[in-house]
């Protein structure tokens, strides 16, 4: 069991028939805290009825709310989500909202240093307040887990790379690295050699790519790993990078065989993908079984 703490948005999905509460770092908290971690959620949300609703959600599923601060004026994070005949999702992100102020407190402050890892994504940087709050509490944390989250218009490659060079474990997925890649001008091919150039850029020793429904590589300690993808009907794709990461996480932070943590994560992100919703209840045993059935 590992302190954790997910820094950045919580905010609501709305699909054109219902909404449900999301973001990455929540998505992340919720899957970890499934998985025996003590897990807390530095965010903001306003005072709204969607605010009020997601902290009953989040203290129901024991995840740790003292540094989840409420807005006065800016009102709980909300996209807009569509998804096509595939189930891949588009996202409208509106801005501002209350997880664009979250503010460096004394607690978020002490939660940071407790935790064995501080989880972050680049969406968080979006506005300076946040940002502002986010590079402060990254000088004092450990085991810093960065997930490249790049959602046009709200991204800068030059806090992008900021970010990186403070993370101690990068994930992205197989387009955010090729955009980065081509930025700082690197033109090989293979997917390899960017993660080999990106590891060596910022130092960094741990970096996996997830390719959709064709898997992930994980790079761990200059050992490539590598998982090909599991069969599945996607009913939607919301969240399962999310899960993908929490349980890969987790699975090298208790010191697992890494081949073994990214085919557990690789399971769980196809079994959210052909759930509804970001947060499926799944246990142990159901990835253990899915990994023997399709094996």
């Amino acid at each position: 069991m590992k302190n954790i703490v997910c820094f950045g948005e919580v905010l609501w999905d709305v699909f054109p028939t219902h909404k449900k509460i999301g973001g990455a770092p929540l998505n992340f908290a919720i899957r970890l805290k499934s998985l025996n971690n003590n897990v807390s959620i530095i965010s903001r949300i306003g005072k709204d009825k969607l605010g009020k609703k997601g902290v009953f959600f989040i203290v129901d599923k024991g995840i740790n709310t003292e540094s989840l601060q409420i807005d006065d004026t800016l009102q709980t994070g909300k996209v807009k989500v569509a998804l096509d005949l595939d189930g891949q999702a588009t996202y409208d992100i509106q801005y501002p909202r209350a997880w664009d102020n979250i503010q460096l407190t004394e607690a978020s402050k002490q939660a940071t240093l407790d935790a064995d890892a501080f989880v972050y994504g680049s969406l968080a940087a979006r506005d300076s307040t946040t940002k502002h709050t986010l590079y402060e509490l990254l000088k004092i944390a450990k085991n810093k887990i960065f997930d490249v989250n790049l959602r046009p218009p709200y991204y800068d490659i030059d806090i992008v790379k900021d970010l990186m060079d403070e993370a101690d474990f990068i994930k992205f997925n197989d387009d955010e690295i090729d955009m980065v890649c081509a930025d700082m001008q690197f033109d090989k091919q293979s997917l390899e050699d960017k993660i080999k150039y990106i590891a060596e850029q910022t130092n960094t020793k741990s970096i996996c790519v997830t390719k959709g429904d064709k898997g992930a590589i994980l790079y761990y300690y200059d050992e490539f790993y590598y998982n090909e993808g599991y069969p599945i009907q996607v009913i939607d794709t919301v969240g399962a990078g999310d899960s993908f990461l929490a349980t890969l996480i987790n699975k090298l932070l208790n010191n697992d065989n890494p081949q073994e943590a990214i085919d557990f994560a690789c399971a769980i992100g196809a079994i959210v993908a052909g759930s509804e919703g970001a947060n499926p209840k799944i246990t142990v045993e159901d990835i253990t079984n899915f990994i023997e059935s399709n094996s």
